[in-house]
C-alpha cells in the first residue's frame, strides 16, 4: 500500500460517511501530507509509522515555531487517520493512540465592541452611497462590490453566519419574504437563521444593482468569476479589511469569523441563552459555544453590582 492508498482511502471514507466539507478535506490533506513529507525525509511511510516518529514529528513541529493550537490539529489529524486504519484493518495496531496532545488553554474569540460594529456597517452603506445611479444606468463594478460589502456586513451581523456558510448562500436567500433564511451548514445541516430588516434590506439592494447590472440570472447571491461560481472566503475577508480601513477600525480585529464572534457575544451580553445561541451559531455541542461564557460571567456581575440591594454600586 502506497502513501497515497491510506491517505485516499481516508479522505474518502470523511467524504463518503462523515459528509466532511471540502475545506475539511483540505485540511485533512495539508496536514497529513505534511506528515508524509517529514517521513519520507526520515526514511519511513504514512502506512507504517510508528508512535516514535510520530512523537519526533509532534517535536519537528514544535521546532519550526508552530503555535501549540496547530500542533494540537496536527496530531488531531493524525489520531483520526491511524484510527481509521486500524478499524478498517489496515494496521493491527493504532500507534497514535497512547499520544497526549499539547496542554493549551483555550484563547477568547476576538470580539468587537457594538460601536465598532456599528462604525462598520454605517462606512459600508455611506460608500455604497457615494455614487448614486442615474435611472437606468448599469452600475459600474465598484458599486457591487460595494454594495456587495454592504450586504456582507450586515448578513454576518445579523446571523452569525460561518463565511463559508455566506459565500454558498443561493440568490433565492434575498427573494424570500420570510423572516428567516434556510442555511446549509457543517455536515449538510440545515438550520433556520432569523434575519432583521436592515439585513434584508442590503440584500434587497445588492440584488436590484445585480439586475440593474444583468446579473441577475447568477445562482449565488455573491456571483463571482471563481471557480465556485461565487464570491470565495478569501474575497470576502480581504474586502472586510478594506472596510476596517475605512471605518477605522484596525484591519487585524476583522475577519468573516470576528463578526460572527460579535454576533454571539452581542446577544449573550443582552440576554439571550446560551442554548438558543447555540441553535443559532449550528453548533452540534453546546461545550463549543461555551467559549463565550465570559460574556455571561461579565453580565452576572453587572447585575448582582445593579440590582442586589446591598450592593454599594
Amino acid at each position: 500500500m502506497t502513501a497515497s492508498g491510506p491517505l485516499a482511502l481516508f479522505l474518502d471514507m470523511q467524504a463518503v460517511e462523515r459528509g466532511a466539507s471540502a475545506n475539511t478535506l483540505q485540511a485533512y490533506r495539508r496536514d497529513l501530507e505534511d506528515f508524509a513529507a517529514f517521513l519520507t525525509a526520515t526514511g519511513g511511510g504514512l502506512a507504517d509509522a510508528g508512535t516514535a516518529q510520530i512523537r519526533a514529528y509532534l517535536a519537528d513541529l514544535s521546532a519550526r515555531g508552530f503555535a501549540t493550537t496547530t500542533v494540537a490539529r496536527r496530531l488531531s489529524a493524525v489520531r483520526q487517520f491511524y484510527r481509521f486504519l486500524f478499524a478498517e484493518g489496515h494496521r493491527g495496531d493504532d500507534p497514535a493512540a497512547v499520544l497526549e496532545g499539547p496542554k493549551r488553554g483555550r484563547a477568547l474569540p476576538k470580539v468587537l465592541t457594538v460601536e465598532e460594529v456599528t462604525r462598520l456597517i454605517e462606512t459600508a452603506h455611506r460608500l455604497a452611497a457615494e455614487r448614486p445611479l442615474a435611472p437606468g444606468e448599469k452600475p459600474p463594478a465598484e458599486t457591487l462590490r460595494r454594495l456587495r460589502v454592504a450586504a456582507i456586513v450586515e448578513l454576518l451581523y445579523a446571523s452569525g453566519l460561518r463565511v463559508s456558510e455566506l459565500v454558498a448562500l443561493p440568490v433565492s436567500a434575498a427573494r424570500a419574504k420570510a423572516e428567516a433564511i434556510m442555511v446549509t451548514g457543517k455536515g449538510g445541516k440545515e438550520r433556520l437563521v432569523p434575519l432583521g430588516g436592515p439585513a434584508k434590506a442590503a440584500m434587497a439592494a445588492h440584488l436590484e444593482a445585480r439586475r440593474a447590472a444583468g446579473l441577475d440570472a447568477a445562482r449565488w447571491l455573491f456571483p463571482s468569476t471563481s471557480e465556485s461560481g461565487h464570491v470565495t472566503r478569501q474575497q470576502a475577508g480581504r474586502d472586510l479589511k478594506d472596510l476596517a480601513a475605512a471605518a477605522g477600525v484596525a484591519p487585524a480585529k476583522l475577519s468573516p469569523h470576528v463578526l460572527r464572534h460579535a454576533f454571539a457575544s452581542h446577544l449573550l451580553a443582552h440576554g439571550a441563552d446560551l442554548r438558543v445561541v447555540q441553535t443559532l451559531l449550528g453548533h452540534a455541542d453546546v461545550a463549543t459555544t461555551q467559549i463565550y461564557t465570559h460574556v455571561l460571567d461579565e453580565r452576572l456581575k453587572d447585575m448582582v453590582r445593579d440590582l442586589h440591594p446591598l450592593s454599594e454600586g
